[in-house]
């Protein structure tokens, strides 16, 4: 079992509780990053830098996580090329992505961002407090049991 991490835009919290699951789980967690960060000193974490440019870290996570695995990322697009593919995704406030809410969760992200490029709407994602860290923690549980067997 693996997860991947899309390490440039998840909360240090979410890498935390991820690592702290597979110390607990004994399973591999690689962060992939567009930039060098700070690699966690516990042999299950492993760091893959990839060359900067535009989604060249979507790009790996597509082309190396494989079906049965789990990619914990924030961006739309990356999570329903990796959906297609048979890979789970989930993002850092516990939400998963599935066959359910897909297509929604393109529409709406497709219509914020072209409200945010007309001037219409400013801002981003609210805080990462502890409500998210639990909902979190509490998917990544679940969606651990169900890959696991």
């Amino acid at each position: 079992m693996r997860v991947w991490i899309d390490a440039d835009a998840c909360p240090r919290v979410a890498k935390d509780l991820v690592i702290k699951f597979a110390l607990k789980r004994n399973f591999e967690v690689l962060l992939v990053a567009g930039q060098s960060q700070v690699r966690p000193a516990f042999a299950c974490v492993r760091l893959i830098v990839v060359p900067s440019g535009p989604d060249a870290a979507d790009d790996y996570l597509v082309e190396h996580a494989a079906p049965g695995e789990l990619v914990i990322c924030s961006d739309i697009p990356l999570a329903d090329r990796l959906f297609k593919k048979g890979v789970a995704a989930l993002d850092p406030r516990g939400r998963e992505f599935d066959e359910r809410n897909m297509g929604e969760r393109l529409a709406l992200r497709n219509l914020l961002s072209d409200l945010r490029d007309q001037g219409q709407m400013g801002g981003g994602q609210p805080p990462y407090g502890e409500r998210e860290r639990q909902a979190f923690a509490n998917a990544l549980d679940r969606l651990l049991v169900r890959l696991g067997r």
